[in-house]
């Protein structure tokens, strides 16, 4: 009889009441599974335990440290019949690849006995070559000599061409003077002396400009000496690293369930990205599906759940179950899927089929419509039905780019709509000067305390998690949000809001409602930053603008259904 897998983990409890998925899990879009959901809390009663290893989610009072990790549970089914899950966490977790209780990463970069190591130990030896030439005193003394002598020159450069301009204008004033001053014989002698003195200003100019470029070059030359150095090791330590990275793209292979492998490279070379992101293959689905096809066991179907404090710019809340990465997951898992049955892809589906799209307002130049949920703006990669088509196809005679401003797809409410391009690029102006009044309606997850508040968190895509929104400090774009609370059911344990966005960023409100640094409630039946329900309840209800052609203040209502 085979032996049983060291990861593999029976359930506590018998589950002979539950059906087995029919299909393995669609990865990017999904509902866990019950068994899914018992593996899970099975896993998350087992770290609530002490063990062996030390790791700070930041769900005590030790502020210091805090990383919140990301789980994995696949259900698995032996040869025997025999169903029970393996567990996964992404990255590292206590600074280790190897834990007791959950699968081993694809490949180890940890092992003593791997390259990695060794090499490694080489390019940080580099870089502490580098660092003690570019700090040693000669370095640093030659540097800055340079950089005064660069700054030095452009100075006194400048200083001198504006001297020559001021004397330029002096001797135009007494050309013109001596024009009607002077006789012909005294105003040929002014003439020459004022070119004597413009060719000697000239001749200046150049002997100062060549003594410094002379000077600056034998600074150059002498900071260059070490530069060289410096600049010879760095691209050496550039040659090794991406050396190393690909070596290491090498050893990170992949098994699907028809025994076919692939390398991390070779999956990635098929892409828009073309070199695989940091962090790929590190994810906790790989690694699950990974230790499943090594040891012949079948999955049935996975789920991931954040466990500790949030991140500073991802929406993760403690316990909620979340999709793989596109980014990172997406080409791994598709080469892993590979001749498995896998649920179908629901973002397939046009969720729109059926739907009407209300007319609230119409004219010659503008409409305002009432865009039902699960309706898209614009037509996307797959499903061409939008607001934009409808329009289209039901006025012919419209021009332009119709489409003023968007709607999320599972956002409901008022949308404005441009009938010719003089329309849309008034209302589009309108839009960018912020002239335009919106107001949304929105529920969420959640007891807000306060009445009233105004959130300002920048924004930016999640470069390897399309179409989610990130909170970034740095590099994201400014994005404030007034909101104000309109009911409170302290049986449902939720808010109604009403959101006035100030700009108007992708997935701003959802974010910042979600956010632990916004409200920290993620809008009810948000799939992305919450947990799905029957619909996203966030609907634009109230808008107001100037009419692009007669120029009358307009405003529009359109009540929620929910």
């Amino acid at each position: 009889m085979p032996q049983t897998p060291p990861c593999f983990t029976a359930f506590s409890q018998a589950i002979d009441g539950y059906s087995l998925p029919e299909s393995f899990t669609f990865p990017f879009y999904y509902q866990p599974h019950a068994l899914c959901i018992l593996a899970a809390e099975e896993l998350q009663q087992t770290l609530l335990k002490p063990q062996q290893w030390q790791h700070n989610f930041g769900l005590g009072d030790d502020p210091h440290l805090i990383i919140g990790k990301m789980f994995g549970v696949l259900l698995v089914q032996k040869v025997s019949g025999e169903v029970g899950y393996l567990a996964a966490f992404s990255g590292k977790l206590a600074e280790q690849n190897h834990l007791a209780g959950f699968v081993p990463p694809v490949f180890d970069l940890l092992a003593e006995e791997c390259f990695f190591l060794a090499d490694q130990a080489e390019i940080v030896e580099l870089t502490d070559k580098i660092v003690e030439l570019e700090q040693c005193p000669q370095f640093v003394m030659l540097q800055t000599q340079l950089n005064a002598d660069i700054q030095q020159r452009g100075s006194e450069i400048a200083d001198y061409r504006a001297v020559m301009i001021e004397q330029r204008k002096a001797r135009k004033t007494q050309r013109i003077a001596g024009q009607s001053q002077l006789d012909s014989a005294k105003q040929a002698l002014l003439e020459a002396q004022l070119d004597q003195q413009s060719i000697a200003d000239k001749l200046h100019l150049k002997a100062l400009t060549e003594h410094w470029q002379g000077k600056v070059e034998q600074a150059q030359s002498a900071f260059n000496l070490l530069n060289d150095k410096i600049i010879s090791l760095k691209t050496q330590r550039k040659n090794l690293s991406a050396a190393l990275q690909q070596k290491i793209f090498e050893q990170y292979r992949f098994l699907n369930s028809q025994g076919a492998e692939q390398s991390l490279q070779a999956i990635f070379s098929q892409t828009s990205l073309r070199t695989p992101p940091a962090g790929a293959g590190e994810c906790a689905a790989p690694k699950l599906l990974q230790y499943a096809f090594k040891h012949q066991l079948k999955p049935l179907a996975m789920a991931e759940f954040w466990w500790g404090a949030s991140p500073k710019s991802e929406v993760r809340q403690h316990q909620h179950y979340y999709p793989a990465c596109m980014g990172k997951c997406q080409p791994i898992l598709a080469h892993m899927l590979t001749g498995m049955q896998v649920d179908a892809n629901p973002l397939l589906v046009n969720q729109a089929a059926g739907k009407t799209l209300e007319i609230i307002y119409q004219d010659q130049d503008m409409l305002v419509v009432n865009k039902p949920a699960e309706f898209l703006s614009v037509p996307g990669k797959d499903i061409q039905d939008s607001v934009y088509q409808r329009i289209k196809t039901q006025f012919p005679q419209a021009t332009g780019s119709l489409i003023v401003h968007r709607l999320d797809m599972s956002t409901s409410g008022l949308m404005v709509i441009a009938l010719n391009p003089a329309a849309h690029k008034n209302l589009q102006g309108q839009f960018v000067q912020r002239v335009v009044k919106k107001s949304y309606v929105a529920i969420v997850a959640g007891l807000v305390s306060e009445d009233s508040g105004t959130i300002e968190l920048p924004l930016r895509g999640n470069l390897y998690d399309r179409p989610r929104q990130v909170v970034c400090h740095e590099h994201g774009k400014p994005a404030t949000t007034h909101w104000q609370v309109v009911a409170r059911d302290e049986a449902k344990q939720q808010t109604k809001l009403m959101l006035q966005p100030y700009t108007g960023r992708t997935h701003q409100l959802r974010v910042h409602c979600a956010h632990y640094s916004g409200l920290n409630m993620a809008i009810v039946g948000d799939d992305l930053y919450g947990t799905t329900d029957k619909r996203l309840h966030l609907h634009a209800q109230c808008l107001a603008l100037f009419h692009p052609v007669s120029q009358q203040w307009l405003e529009f209502e359109a009540k929620a259904e929910f």
